[in-house]
């Protein structure tokens, strides 16, 4: 298939801000709370970028590889100019090895905390590793129920940091937007340092309900659209057999889970353009120059790092 052939207009040039690639046999972190029984590499996935016309992307650790970033880095290494990184590491990682990653393309951190006891951000060694990280101009992605983001969101605004809230900021899907930290949420729009990925709908909303186009609304009504990212949350983890790469793009801009398009609550191009592309080109660091989808890493590259 050509290059395009099903990207939806307003795909096109766009960027993925959440995906994840794995293999099995890879190292996995004593308390994960879920791994899957497939692969899911590079070679799999730019093709998805580019039958959708997707030119960028970025790579988040999976949660139940740990702080082992060698994959992530080794895919990040196969494109530098298309991919970027979100790491997971150890609070104790020292400034000389977040500069490395830094170098090798990776652009913040993410605080999975589903299923986790809370650290306290105020404490040692959470300091120091947050003040690093401000000093490299990165983000912190934050994962964790929409009743309990509010005050991990203060913790790192008082650091300085920037903030990408995952996947709507994951209200319960019995209560949508009338969850309680859904609504905190919606507060921080007016600081202008936490942004939201509009992704893994499915993770956040009971089928058939309004939720895509009522949060939203309610998103952009608050932080602007030039506060959103589009995310596809390939390959789907645990949803793989209820959605696909074309239902995630068109959860945004044909058919959501509720039917509505999202340009028939007003957004027009310049906001789709925000959330589909502009915002995360500037936020990831991206080299906006066009890059060529024709070379895919092969999966042998991977397999090269040392595990």
């Amino acid at each position: 298939m050509n290059a395009f052939a099903s990207s939806p207009p307003f795909a096109r040039g766009g960027v993925d801000t959440h995906a994840h690639v794995f293999e099995q046999g890879l190292p996995l972190t004593c308390d994960r709370r879920y791994a899957p029984t497939y692969d899911a590499t590079l070679d799999d996935y730019l093709p998805l970028l580019n039958e959708h016309g997707i030119t960028h992307a970025v790579l988040v650790q999976p949660s139940f590889l740990g702080t082992d970033n060698r994959y992530l880095l080794q895919a990040l290494s196969a494109n530098s100019q298309r991919l970027r990184g979100v790491a997971v590491v150890a609070p104790e990682i020292t400034a000389n090895e977040l500069a490395d990653l830094h170098r090798r393309g990776v652009t913040g951190i993410r605080l999975n905390l589903m299923e986790q006891a809370l650290p306290d951000l105020r404490a040692q060694p959470w300091t120091s590793l947050l003040d690093n990280v401000a000093r490299l101009d990165w983000h912190v992605e934050l994962h964790r129920n929409a009743a309990d983001l509010a005050p991990m969101i203060d913790r790192l605004l008082e650091r300085g940091l920037r903030v990408a809230v995952d996947h709507f900021g994951r209200p319960d899907p019995a209560l949508g937007t009338q969850d309680s930290g859904f609504k905190a949420l919606l507060g921080f729009g007016k600081t202008g340092r936490v942004w939201v990925k509009v992704s893994g709908a499915y993770r956040c909303a009971a089928p058939g309900s309004p939720f895509v186009r009522d949060a939203t609304t309610q998103l952009i009504e608050q932080f602007g659209a030039e506060r959103l990212m589009w995310g596809s949350d390939w390959p789907h983890t645990q949803y793989e057999t209820v959605t696909s790469y074309g239902d995630a793009l068109s959860t945004l801009l044909n058919v959501g889970l509720d039917s509505v398009a999202l340009h028939s609550v007003g957004l027009d191009s310049a906001a789709l353009g925000a959330i589909l592309r502009t915002t995360a080109l500037s936020f990831y660091g991206f080299d906006v120059e066009p890059v060529a989808h024709n070379a895919s890493p092969t999966t042998a590259a991977l397999q090269r790092a040392t595990y």
